[in-house]
C-alpha cells in the first residue's frame, strides 16, 4: 500500500493549490482525481480576485495567469460594478480567466512539483486511526495518508463520511446553463426581466473600457432562470428551451447542446472544517450561489492558510493544536461570503421593493468609505484573522513593499515563494533576532520609506518589524521593541531548537 504524509481528494483549483503548497513545503502529498486530465466540461468560475492574485504572486507564478486573462475592474456587488484602481496593491483588480484556464495553468505550475496525482480514480471510503488514514479508492485498490483533506466538492463524500454537518438555507432560485447553437441570434450580454437574470455570450470575449465585447459567431454560452428552483439532477435541452420561452417569450431555435448544468443559491456551510485527520476545504467547506465570483478564490485562500499549518504538523516542527486555527481562520471567512452572497441574490429579485431597495445600495456604494469596504471585501483585501488587539497589520495581509536591503532592492512577496515565514526587521540592522529560530525563519534587514497603506482602512503607522507567516498575513508586529515576539514565533513555528552545548 503507498503512503504518503497527506493524501487530497479532487485536484480542482482547491485542491491543486493545496497540494503545490505542501510540495513547496517540503510534504509527500498526493493527490486523487476522478478525470483523466484537467479538461473540464461546462462553464464554472470566470475570474481570480486580487487578493488570489497576490497570493499567486507570493508563489512567483501569478504572470502565469496574467499572461493568458484579462485584466479589468470585474470586482462587483450585486449588479453594480466596484473599481478598486485605487487600492494599494500590485494587483488592484480583477483578472477575467475561465475555470478551466485556471486548472490548466495551476495543474501545470503542480506538474513541476514532487506531487504524485492518482488519475481516473476516486475515494470510496476512508478509515482514521491514531496514525493516520487508510484510504479505499475506487479501482480496489487502497492508500495511506498521515492526513486526508477533502477538496471534493460540494456533494463531498469525505464530508459525508467523516459525519461533518453541512447546515445553511435551500435555494430560492434555480438557473440552467449551457452552450449550444442558436438558429437566431440572442441579445448578448446580462438582463434583468420580472422572472430573474438571463444572459447570452461567447467563449471569446475582449474586455474593452470595462465592457465584455463577444465574439460574432460561434457557440452561444446561456444563463437563464428557471420558474421554479425545485429542479434536481441535469436539466434537459427541453428544460432549457421551456426557459427561455418563459424568459425572453422565444427559444432562439436553441440546438445541438455541447453541455448544460444546473445552479442554484443554496447556501450551506461545514460546522467543522477539522474532524482529527481529516480536513475539508473549497466547495466541500463551503457552497453558495456564484454571484459575486467568490467560491473558487475562496477555496484557493483555504488552501493557502492550511497548507504550511499541515505542513509544520507532519514535520514535527509544530504540535497538532496548530490545525485548529485552520477553522478558527477560514470558517468566519466563508460564514460572511455566504452572507455577501444571498445578500447580492437578494438584490437581484425584479420586484418593486428590491428594485427601490437595490436603488438605494448603488448610492451607498457609489460613495468612497462604503466603496472601499465592501470592494475590500469582495477582493479577498479586506481578510482579518483575529490575532487579538495591536497595529492594524495584525491579522491582516502583508503589503507587498518594495523593500531596500545591502543586497538591493527586494520586494516583500518574493521573500514567500518557499512558504517560509519571515521576521522583516525595518529598525536598525541586526536589531532583532530569529535566535533559536534562524533554521526555519528567515530574517531579513530592510528600509522602507513609503506610506504604510491597507485596503479600506488607509494610512496606518509604520511598524519597526514584522512576523509574516507563509500565507502573507502578520502574525506578530514590531512597534520599536520585541515584546511578544518570541511568545508569537513559538505559536505560530513550535518550540525554539535546543542550542548546541558548547564543548567544554
Amino acid at each position: 500500500m503507498k503512503e504518503h504524509a497527506v493524501v487530497i481528494s479532487g485536484g480542482g483549483p482547491t485542491g491543486l493549490m493545496l497540494a503545490g503548497e505542501l510540495a513547496l513545503a517540503g510534504v509527500d502529498v498526493a493527490i486523487v482525481e476522478r478525470r483523466q486530465n484537467q479538461e473540464i466540461v461546462g462553464s464554472r468560475a470566470g475570474g481570480l480576485s486580487a487578493r488570489t492574485l497576490e497570493v499567486l504572486d507570493q508563489r512567483g507564478v501569478v504572470d502565469r495567469f496574467l499572461a493568458e486573462g484579462q485584466i479589468a475592474q470585474v470586482t462587483g456587488f450585486a449588479v453594480t460594478r466596484l473599481d478598486i484602481s485605487d487600492f494599494p496593491t500590485r494587483h488592484n483588480y480583477g483578472l477575467a480567466l475561465r475555470q478551466k484556464h485556471i486548472e490548466r495553468i495551476l495543474a501545470g505550475w503542480v506538474g513541476e512539483l514532487p506531487v504524485a496525482i492518482y488519475r481516473g480514480r476516486e475515494l470510496t471510503g476512508f478509515a482514521e486511526d491514531d496514525t493516520g488514514v487508510t484510504i479505499e479508492l475506487s479501482v480496489g485498490a487502497s492508500l495511506r495518508g498521515g492526513y486526508l483533506v477533502g477538496c471534493d466538492g460540494g456533494r463531498s463524500l469525505v464530508r459525508k463520511m467523516a459525519g461533518i454537518e453541512f447546515p445553511g438555507w435551500d435555494a430560492t432560485t434555480s438557473n440552467i446553463l449551457a452552450e449550444a447553437e442558436m438558429e437566431e441570434e440572442p441579445p448578448l450580454g446580462v438582463h434583468r426581466t420580472a422572472l430573474g437574470m438571463h444572459a447570452f455570450g461567447r467563449e471569446e470575449y475582449e474586455i474593452r473600457d470595462g465592457k465584455v465585447i463577444f465574439a460574432s459567431e460561434g457557440p452561444v454560452n446561456v444563463m437563464v432562470t428557471e420558474k421554479n428552483a425545485g429542479g434536481t439532477g441535469e436539466p434537459t435541452l427541453g428544460d432549457l428551451r421551456q426557459a427561455l420561452i418563459e424568459t425572453c417569450g422565444t427559444d432562439y431555435g436553441i440546438h445541438s447542446l455541447r453541455w448544460i448544468s444546473r445552479f442554484t443559491d443554496m447556501s450551506r456551510q461545514a460546522t467543522a472544517y477539522r474532524k482529527g485527520r481529516i480536513f475539508l476545504a473549497g466547495d466541500a467547506a463551503h457552497v453558495h450561489s456564484p454571484v459575486g465570483g467568490q467560491g473558487l478564490n475562496t477555496g484557493v485562500q483555504d488552501a493557502v492558510n492550511l497548507g504550511w499549518k499541515l505542513a509544520q504538523v507532519v514535520k514535527g516542527i509544530s504540535p497538532a493544536s496548530l490545525l485548529d486555527t485552520y477553522h478558527a481562520e477560514r470558517h468566519p471567512v466563508a460564514a460572511r461570503v455566504l452572507r455577501t452572497t444571498m445578500a447580492q441574490v437578494a438584490l437581484q429579485r425584479t420586484d418593486d421593493r428590491t428594485e427601490a431597495l437595490r436603488d438605494i445600495v448603488l448610492e451607498l456604494l457609489a460613495m468612497q468609505e462604503p466603496r472601499k469596504k465592501i470592494a475590500a471585501e469582495m477582493s479577498g483585501l479586506a481578510i482579518h484573522y483575529d490575532l487579538g488587539e495591536g497595529h492594524p497589520l495584525l491579522g491582516r495581509r502583508m503589503p507587498d513593499l518594495d523593500l531596500t536591503t545591502s543586497d538591493g532592492p527586494l520586494r516583500v512577496y518574493a521573500l514567500l515563494k518557499n512558504v517560509q515565514p519571515v521576521l522583516l526587521n525595518l529598525g536598525a540592522p541586526g536589531s532583532l533576532d530569529n535566535g533559536a529560530w534562524s533554521g526555519r525563519v528567515q530574517r531579513v534587514d530592510a528600509g522602507y520609506d513609503g506610506v504604510w497603506e491597507l485596503p479600506a482602512l488607509g494610512a496606518v503607522s509604520a511598524p519597526t518589524a514584522a512576523l509574516i507567516r507563509p500565507d502573507g498575513y502578520v502574525a506578530w508586529v514590531g512597534e520599536g521593541t520585541p515584546d511578544g515576539l518570541l511568545e508569537a514565533m513559538t505559536t505560530w513555528f513550535g518550540q525554539p531548537d535546543k542550542e548546541t552545548p558548547k564543548p567544554g
